[in-house]
């Protein structure tokens, strides 16, 4: 062995062992942080172990009413009352509560107040060094990426950090707003208003019940409540809370998110339009004197919309040079709209004329099909288009952050021209100076005009 015949690689090797050995032992002695790690839905999760105030086990929770959908209600813990919150039902991840047994249970304390948290299994302790935490990231998306302070490996397990204070803080602003329990002085106890104390057009307030809907449809559906849709929302919430109470009133699932935004969605979305519906769109039509037509259709799907908007214009506009820039995220859909095909009895009256017959059906003539553009685009990012006398943007908004909402309005204010029409979804709509409502349901249309 090379080694054994030179001494001083040998003497080399073992002060790299030693290195090695110290340098094991020194990680050792730095941990500086400390986790009680547990799990949720089959998912190892950590909190701060200065956070935790005790470990507890309980099967039985005293019910409060008008408490959100996340609260079993208060527990009697050694004479402190303590309101107990399901991070199950609170992150709407999968679980059923148990009717038997007793729940496994983390008592935090957090801002002079302290908390029961119901999760699924308690693990143990786990040491590590902070600057091995790295950032949160969005694939780690069972739960709201706000709540996640960061993740980090230890021994082949990973591990997701809550943010405990950011879970259970009051925003002190809202605390001035509201009503709080006097059981536990928290914005989970706010009683729900009755739905005529909510002034149409006004943001739900957080810890409200409205405010847990908001919050829910965002979690479960990425329906982002604004003034976009405020007036839908209060006006659906009064149906819903009028055939619920209590616990049943909040969202718990996606199906039950699905049921809440039933009826929001336009008339025929992935549909060629129905007649009816092509006649309201004709009357919101801008009178456009200009030679060309330029239309920006914002989430065109496969294109049946932008199709049955196309034979609309040149029905309309038969000598005008028509261009319809028809953007998706869906890439397949982008991708297979161009060369769509279908049976003579799909295709409505009115699109008839700018249709051909081939040998797989029946597909939209080069009339049409030169005057769309299908793009795959995701709307968040900038575009440089020109000047359109249309905006096309049924359903969008309303599924986009606020911020992307404000900066995507903002976009059509620049991009539409004097007196151009942008036609939203039915239970959408626009509020500002240079907006003003030309149509009536099922349409949602509004002029633009200079301010």
């Amino acid at each position: 062995m090379a080694n054994a015949a030179n001494p001083n690689a040998i003497v080399r090797d073992l002060e790299q062992v030693n290195a090695d050995l110290q340098e094991q032992k020194e990680r050792v002695d730095n941990v500086d942080f400390k986790m009680v790690t547990f799990s949720l839905s089959g998912k190892d999760y950590g909190v701060d172990i200065m956070s935790v105030k005790e470990i507890a086990k309980a099967d039985k929770f005293t019910y409060v009413p008008n408490a959100a959908s996340f609260v079993r209600g208060v527990y009697n813990l050694r004479g402190d009352i303590i309101p107990i919150v399901d991070l199950r039902q609170f992150f709407h991840l999968p679980a059923d509560k148990k009717r038997e047994g007793l729940e496994n249970m983390l008592i935090l304390h957090i801002n002079d107040q302290v908390y029961g948290t119901i999760v699924d299994k308690i693990d143990k302790v786990v040491g590590i060094q902070k600057d091995s935490i790295q950032p949160p990231h969005p694939i780690f998306g069972d739960i709201n990426i706000k709540y996640i302070s960061g993740v980090v490996e230890k021994q082949g397990d990973l591990y997701i950090i809550l943010d405990a204070v950011r879970i259970f803080s009051v925003n002190k602003e809202e605390d001035k707003n509201k009503a709080h329990s006097a059981a536990t002085d928290g914005e989970f106890f706010v009683p729900p208003p009755a739905a005529a104390d909510q002034p149409i057009g006004q943001k739900p307030a957080a810890g409200t019940a409205i405010g847990f809907i908001q919050e829910s449809l965002a979690a479960l559906r990425h329906f982002y409540a604004t003034d976009v849709n405020n007036n839908w929302l209060f006006r659906r919430f009064s149906e819903w809370s009028s055939r619920r109470t209590g616990e049943e009133l909040q969202l718990r699932s996606a199906s039950e998110a699905d049921e809440f935004l039933d009826g929001f969605s336009s008339p025929c979305s992935g549909q060629f339009w129905s007649e009816s519906y092509v006649a309201a769109i004709k009357k919101v039509i801008p009178n456009i004197t200009t030679p060309n037509i330029n239309v920006w259709n914002v989430g065109c799907g496969k294109g049946y919309e932008t199709y049955s908007l196309a034979c609309i214009l040149k029905s309309v506009y038969p000598q005008s040079r028509l261009k319809i820039w028809a953007n998706d995220n869906d890439v397949m859909a982008v991708s297979q709209a161009p060369n769509m095909t279908y049976d003579l009895e799909q295709i409505p009256d009115y699109c008839r004329p700018f249709v051909v017959r081939g040998n797989n059906g029946y597909a939209f003539n080069q009339l049409i099909k030169d005057s769309i553009i299908f793009e795959y685009h995701d709307i968040t990012n900038d575009n440089t288009l020109p000047e359109v006398d249309i905006v096309m943007v049924r359903d969008v908004l309303s599924f986009l952050p606020e911020q992307e909402q404000q900066r995507l309005i903002t976009d059509f204010s620049e991009k539409l021209k004097n007196n151009g029409v942008i036609i939203l979804g039915r239970n959408e709509e626009l509020n500002g100076v240079v907006w003003q409502s030309v149509a009536d349901d099922p349409v949602s249309a509004f002029l633009h005009s200079a301010a």
